[in-house]
């Protein structure tokens, strides 16, 4: 795992500053702590830093063809690189390294951009090809590894792995998008291609994008998506070792390290799964470091699950306790996002990764599981009012739900399957808008009276829910639960999740890897009924049943706890003067974006145990905590 930089000038003849180069790569040092390297000519800067993990002596970036003529900066892994560089040897290209690196160098010679079509595995690289004077970027299919780019005024263009590294660039914009903070405050996230700077874009999973010095900013292409078709039946035991055995080579190619290897392991499903199928494909019989976190609170505490999943592998499992009092953690944390980020389980995931980098350099993860096979709640949730919404027309239920859920009281304190108004609502909308008012923090009436008239006026009638219509009308089924799992991997899992997982664990020069979205495995998956992957009630059924040799029914059937802190407790508790001085303090209102007296109603809710704010009041906190750092600069 690596970080990457580039600068493009605004003609061929331009000069690129090898001095500001450096700044935008040294600001990403704990992406890459064993090595620097650049490129520059004219019209093209190239930077990269490097964290060592297969060909140790002689993988450092920049990496060239025999000519010079192609250069290469690189961040992530190639999985099937043996196989490629073989497959290129025997097409006349001279290799001089044994790195994972140098397969994209000939496979850009080779077959252009189409060279992303042969690589497996997770990536974000650049190529600068002298001979057509093409700048060409590409992203590994599900969004694993980031890149940010931004175009500027004068004609030039930029790229990074971390959007800090762009900020340095002398004119880039700091304005903020106001459909970013909608976006935010909805999902807890800034869905790609936006992120919280007007100039500044991610490049969306599975794309591509050309650029020339000096010609006109093209858009990103897309090489891939995520491919539901829903074609296999629904019966069949060979099923279940299929699914096995693919996950079984997604460990495997994962496996290739040439420094230590071990795995997260929460006591999931998903993360128990690729510790078992870990420890049936090591060779060498050594034990597998595994490590976890805990809480003090039981309802948030699953150490006794990864106990037994380590126990029964023999692993060097290790565990690390989170205190009840973060706050001295929070900032420092929630700084490696560059943008606001009201994922809480942000810090678990900072304090696990800290304690597996004690230990090894690459650690591998269950991230994926949940999306791919419809893991979470929400699925049952969903496909429960969408077979209600197919009894009756969209019309007549807007008549029906809508006046229902108007007169029926809130119950935002209880559990879900009590709220019975939320579900109303949600009955009165189509799918898309019912899922969005499922997987949003606030919901558009309670953004709309927390933005500010000023902030309303600029978002001209935006909301949130567009970013879910647009990805719905690219996705290739029609099955409700395929379209929402669509929905999570072009949005939850790659903004969210695999966002988390990388700031978090690049902070401690830690590779993770997901064996989950290995994009061969996703694509089978894809193809699943959708019976396969919610059963009745039971989400995962397939993984699941398939696991039964493996491990005990107690883990793979228990209630899904989910990677979650206790915020609503510690926000009655140890950080409620924390949480109040902080959000009510002339910072927030000076941004002239929030109604503060929506923040005391929030805060005055919450504390009473009226109402669980939790949420809301974390999503807030970390957009403070953004403009606090954006001020201080």
């Amino acid at each position: 795992m690596c970080a990457i930089a580039g600068i493009l000038a605004a003609t061929a003849s331009g000069a690129v500053p090898l001095s500001l180069l450096k700044e935008m790569t040294k600001c990403q040092a704990h992406r890459g702590p064993d090595g620097e390297g650049h490129h520059v000519e004219q019209g093209i800067g190239l930077g990269h830093r490097r964290l060592a993990i297969i060909d140790l002596s002689g993988g450092a970036q920049p990496q060239y063809n025999e000519t010079g003529d192609v250069v290469v900066v690189f961040n992530g892994e190639i999985y099937n690189f043996p196989d490629l560089a073989k497959e290129l040897s025997g097409k006349g290209h001279r290799f001089s390294t044994h790195s994972d690196t140098e397969v994209i160098v000939h496979g850009w010679e080779e077959w252009g951009p189409q060279c992303v079509d042969r690589f497996r595995g997770m990536f974000a690289f650049a190529v600068w090809d002298r001979r057509e004077h093409t700048l060409f970027l590409a992203r590994d299919r599900l969004g694993i590894k980031p890149l940010f780019y931004a175009d500027l005024p004068d004609g030039s263009f930029i790229f990074a792995s971390e959007l800090k590294a762009l900020l340095l660039y002398p004119g880039v914009s700091e304005a903020l998008d106001p459909y970013a903070i909608d976006e935010y405050f909805a999902y807890g996230y800034v869905p790609e291609p936006r992120t919280i700077f007007k100039a500044i874009k991610k490049l969306p999973a599975g794309c591509t994008l050309h650029r020339r010095a000096g010609s006109r900013a093209a858009a990103p292409v897309a090489y891939w998506d995520v491919p539901f078709s829903d074609v296999l039946p629904a019966e069949g035991n060979t099923l279940d070792e299929q699914l096995l055995e693919r996950l079984r080579e997604a460990v495997r190619l994962r496996m290739i390290s040439d420094v230590p290897l071990g795995a997260f392991l929460s006591g999931g499903v998903d993360s128990s799964a690729v510790v078992a199928m870990l420890a049936q494909s090591r060779g060498d019989g050594a034990p597998i470091n595994t490590c976890s976190i805990a809480f003090a609170d039981k309802d948030f505490d699953e150490r006794r699950y990864a106990d037994m999943v380590a126990e029964r592998y023999g692993t060097n499992h290790r565990v690390e306790v989170v205190d009840a009092d973060q706050s001295g953690l929070i900032d420092r944390v929630l700084a490696l996002y560059d943008e606001p980020f009201a994922d809480s389980s942000a810090l678990p995931t900072y304090v696990v990764c800290a304690l597996a980098r004690k230990h090894v350099t690459v650690a591998l993860s269950g991230d994926g599981g949940d999306e791919t096979l419809a893991g979470y709640r929400r699925y049952q949730w969903q496909q429960s009012e969408d077979r209600l919404r197919a009894l009756l027309p969209l019309g007549l239920r807007r008549v029906l739900f809508g006046a229902a859920a108007r007169i029926y009281p809130g119950m935002r304190w209880a559990p879900r399957p009590l709220r019975a108004k939320a579900t109303l609502r949600a009955l009165s909308r189509e799918s898309v808008s019912g899922y969005f008012s499922i997987v949003s923090i606030m919901d558009d009436a309670a953004r709309m009276r927390l933005f500010s008239a000023h902030l309303k006026r600029e978002l001209q009638g935006y909301g949130a829910i567009e970013v879910l219509r647009r990805h719905a009308r690219n996705c290739r089924s029609e099955h409700p639960l395929s379209l929402v799992q669509y929905l999570d991997m072009k949005t939850y899992l790659v903004d969210d999740i695999l966002t988390k997982v990388d700031r978090a664990s690049m902070a401690h020069g830690l590779e993770v890897r997901v064996p989950f979205l290995d994009h061969e495995l996703v694509g089978w998956l894809c193809q699943l009924s959708p019976d396969m992957k919610l059963h009745g009630s039971e989400g995962k059924y397939l993984l699941k049943r398939a696991l039964q040799p493996y491990l005990p029914r107690e883990i793979l059937y228990r209630r899904k706890m989910g990677f979650a802190v206790p915020v609503a407790e510690w926000f009655r508790g140890p950080m409620r003067e924390h949480l109040r001085s902080t959000l009510c303090s002339p910072l927030l209102a000076d941004t002239g974006l929030i109604d503060m007296r929506y923040v005391s109603t929030l805060l005055d809710q919450h504390e009473t145990a009226r109402i669980d704010n939790s949420a809301a009041l974390w999503t807030l906190l970390t957009f403070q905590l953004f403009i606090s750092r954006q001020l201080r600069g």
